[in-house]
């Protein structure tokens, strides 16, 4: 009778040893399968470069009325510009009817006087002109595409040329009176 219950007792351990031994294997395989895999998840995660560039801060300060500046943001052109109460008001008159992608001017501003622009002609992505008070800023005061013709209001949407659409509003916010971010 003590044998068997020596034998019982004997059996029992193998089976605690052997359970363990089977979890200790399967977390060790567990530990080693996400050490093989971690590199490759992340590799998709954006590089310290690129997250930087995903937000700019702009000072405002400096920019006076009727003036514009250009910053970059995602390796693009943003066109800041300060407008004049005249350029408001063209832009705000527009005939939504006679634009080829209508869109009010109080849609693509925060702040009627700050109108922020990606500067990327939405027809060939060519950068168009008019940020600097001697370059040509086509037939209705905003901008002007050199490449193939296209013509953009003091609101940056398109009123003649091939271009399909408006120049795009990246998402921004103001930060306070004289700083936005973009992004």
């Amino acid at each position: 009778m003590a044998e068997a219950a020596t034998a019982t007792k004997g059996h029992a351990d193998g089976e605690t040893r052997r359970d363990f031994i089977y979890l200790a294997a399967a977390g060790m395989g567990a530990v080693g399968a996400a050490a093989t895999v971690w590199p490759f998840i992340s590799f998709m995660n954006p590089s310290a470069d690129v997250l930087a560039l995903s937000t700019s801060e702009v000072d405002l300060k400096p920019v006076q009325e009727g003036m514009s500046i250009t910053v970059t943001w995602r390796g693009k052109p943003v066109f800041v510009r300060r407008r004049t109460k005249a350029e408001i008001d063209t832009a705000a008159a527009a005939k939504l009817g006679d634009l080829p992608d209508p869109q009010p001017d109080a849609a693509r501003v925060k702040k009627p006087e700050w109108l922020i622009l990606v500067g990327v002609c939405t027809h060939l992505g060519c950068v168009p002109l008019g940020q600097k008070s001697a370059d040509p800023k086509g037939e209705y005061g905003g901008w002007f595409c050199p490449c193939h013709g296209s013509h953009y209001d003091t609101s940056g949407r398109i009123r003649k040329g091939p271009a399909p659409k408006n120049l795009e509003v990246p998402p921004y916010a103001f930060l306070d009176d004289t700083t936005i971010r973009i992004g």
